[in-house]
C-alpha cells in the first residue's frame, strides 16, 4: 500500500479543501461570501514577514479579506475573500501527528476563517464537530 502513496499535489490538495469548505454548516460558510480557496507549497516572504513567522513552515493558513459582518455601506469594491492554504507546512504537520490529513486541512479552514471573524475556540470546535 505505501509503495504507491504520494502526498497530494496542490491541485488535489485545493480540491480537497474546496470539497471539505463545501461541508461546513452554511452560516459558517456565508460569514466568507465567495470565499476563494487557493494552495501554494509555502507562504509569501511578505507574509511571512508580516505575521513573523519563523520559518516557512510556521503558517498552515492565512485568510485574508473581509467578511460580511465587519463590511460598511460606503465601503469601496474589496477584492475577494481568500483562504490560503500552505501545502508543505500542512504535510509537514501531517507527518508529525497522527490525524488524518483530511481532519487537519478542515482544522485550518475553520480557524483561518473562525480567528478572522473573532470566533472563540469553542466556537470554532462546535463548528469542527458539526457532521454538516
Amino acid at each position: 500500500m505505501w509503495i504507491s502513496a504520494k502526498a497530494p499535489s496542490l491541485a488535489e490538495m485545493e480540491k480537497m479543501a474546496l470539497d471539505l469548505f463545501e461541508r461546513l454548516p452554511k452560516d459558517f460558510r456565508d460569514l466568507c461570501e465567495d470565499v476563494v480557496i487557493r494552495v501554494e507549497d509555502f507562504p509569501a516572504d511578505d507574509v511571512l514577514e508580516e505575521m513573523e513567522a519563523e520559518s516557512e513552515f510556521d503558517l498552515l493558513g492565512l485568510f485574508q479579506g473581509i467578511g460580511i459582518p465587519f463590511r460598511g455601506h460606503g465601503d469601496v469594491v474589496q477584492l475577494p475573500n481568500m483562504i490560503w492554504l500552505y501545502r508543505r507546512p500542512i504535510l509537514d504537520y501531517w507527518a508529525e501527528h497522527d490525524e488524518p490529513l483530511g481532519h487537519i486541512v478542515r482544522h485550518v479552514l475553520v480557524h483561518e476563517i473562525g480567528h478572522h471573524f473573532g470566533l472563540s475556540d469553542n466556537d470554532m470546535e462546535a463548528i469542527e464537530a458539526d457532521p454538516e
